[in-house]
């Protein structure tokens, strides 16, 4: 699943009318699985100048790369934490903790050859699922759209759940961002 759907549906899920720090939270937390990716490629990328290739066929399944996917993504450490959020009774961890784990639940099924290891420290286990959010060959012609549509769902939630006005203009910024995203896997995206 593309990150801005997934910090649509962590705020779609988590938010609650007039508690910012709860909907701040939900949407780092929908965040933070993909954020290292963001962090680690774009250095690679924009600052080292790497070529696209090496960096998404070389170094994203390097061993370094893969172990801090294996924590950032492990359902162990996010549900430890959920865990001690919920017995603190803290709303916004809470919010955190479980957009991170719709993260992770959700990119389960829809990551073919490119998954994490969700499930360290206990095994470095990758699901390979039989589809991917992004490659035409495992079914992206079919779940961009899909995507899209629950995209959607999960910020018109926003709207009527009534949040506030930033919070409005960062759906329907999450949303274009979304579109776009998906016009390009369907249409444009080679892998080479």
């Amino acid at each position: 699943m593309n990150t801005p759907a997934h910090l649509l549906l962590g705020a779609a899920a988590f938010a609650r009318p007039g508690t910012n720090k709860v909907l701040s939270a939900a949407l780092f937390g929908a965040l933070a699985p993909d954020l290292s990716l963001y962090l680690m490629a774009g250095t690679a990328l924009f600052l080292l100048q790497i070529p696209r290739q090496i960096v998404f066929n070389e170094l994203y399944f390097s061993d370094a790369w893969q172990t801090v996917f294996a924590i950032d993504n492990s359902f162990f450490v996010w549900g430890a934490l959920c865990a001690i959020a919920v017995w603190r009774q803290t709303p916004w961890v809470i919010a955190l903790t479980g957009a991170a784990l719709l993260h992770l639940a959700l990119d389960i099924p829809l990551h073919h050859d490119d998954g994490r290891p969700h499930f360290w420290p206990l095994t470095g286990w990758v699901f390979e699922s039989p589809y991917s959010y992004w490659d035409r060959d495992h079914g992206a012609m079919w779940i961009a759209p899909v995507e899209a549509l629950v995209a959607i769902a999960a910020a018109a939630w926003l709207w009527w759940r009534g949040v506030p006005i930033w919070a409005r203009g960062t759906a329907l910024i999450l949303l274009g961002m979304e579109m776009w995203i998906v016009r390009q896997w369907l249409f444009f995206f080679v892998d080479s």
